[in-house]
């Protein structure tokens, strides 16, 4: 649970100073900063990919997992909920309310790749690496999100621990089943190319519903399993 403490402390601490930088920080200098994380999420995403060794796992999962995720439609779902809040949240003379702030942080820190690659390395392995390189992330994320939407992104921190930490929590009860390292490294390097993607976005350059891949973490075990019931090595 050391990852996701660090990670919820510096989502306070960021939107700490958000709050208090609100008035002071260009929008040139925001969107400059975006950028930079942007750039950071794909290094991060390429180098955990490189992680994998068996193209055809990750092939068939992110194929698998893509359209299980696209057929729920589970990016749609979830900016349909944000659009939501977003329609009922606002008060009448178009401020953002504190339960706004909270939403879009939830969604910012919590819906994503990172965090679910890392939280379960986080609890199998005790590998904090890739959520304190999130919480990095997330400490310059909520500063520029505080310092837009309020106090709300502040409290997105309590979300964040209840989601990441339950996430570490139920990966640790499991840690007798995937104890092979070589299915973690697979897992992750699923994860790290979705990650890819999400970088992508941050930057601009795409807009990928990268929502509807997550499912393709959950059949990698699957597949690599059955992979090793075939005698033939691929």
């Amino acid at each position: 649970m050391i990852g996701v403490i660090v990670n919820t402390l510096t989502v306070i601490i960021g939107s700490a100073i958000g709050l208090l930088l609100k008035r002071g920080i260009p929008e040139r200098v925001s969107n400059a900063v975006m950028v930079a994380i942007g750039l950071c999420t794909v290094y991060i995403g390429v180098d955990g990919a490189l992680a994998g060794s068996n193209t055809i796992v990750l092939i068939i999962s992110m194929v698998l997992g893509t359209i299980v995720g696209t057929a729920c439609d589970i990016d749609g779902k979830i900016n349909r909920i944000g659009q939501f809040f977003e329609r009922k949240l606002k008060r009448a003379d178009g401020k953002n309310t504190v339960a706004q702030g909270f939403i879009t942080g939830s969604l910012v820190f919590c819906v994503g790749a990172m965090t679910i690659t890392g939280s379960l390395n986080s609890g199998l392995s005790g590998d904090h690496t890739l959520i304190f390189t999130k919480s990095v992330l997330d400490l310059f994320s909520s500063c520029m999100l505080a310092s837009s939407l309020g106090i709300g992104v502040m409290l997105a921190a309590i979300f964040v621990f209840i989601f990441q930490g339950a996430i570490v929590l139920a990966s640790g009860l499991l840690q007798s089943v995937l104890t092979d390292a070589a299915l973690v490294a697979e897992i992750a390097c699923a994860g790290s190319v979705i990650i890819i993607g999400l970088g992508l976005n941050i930057l601009g350059i795409s807009k990928f519903k990268v929502a509807d891949m997550l499912p393709s973490i959950l059949f990698v075990p699957l597949i690599y399993f059955l992979f090793g019931l075939i005698p033939i090595a691929l």
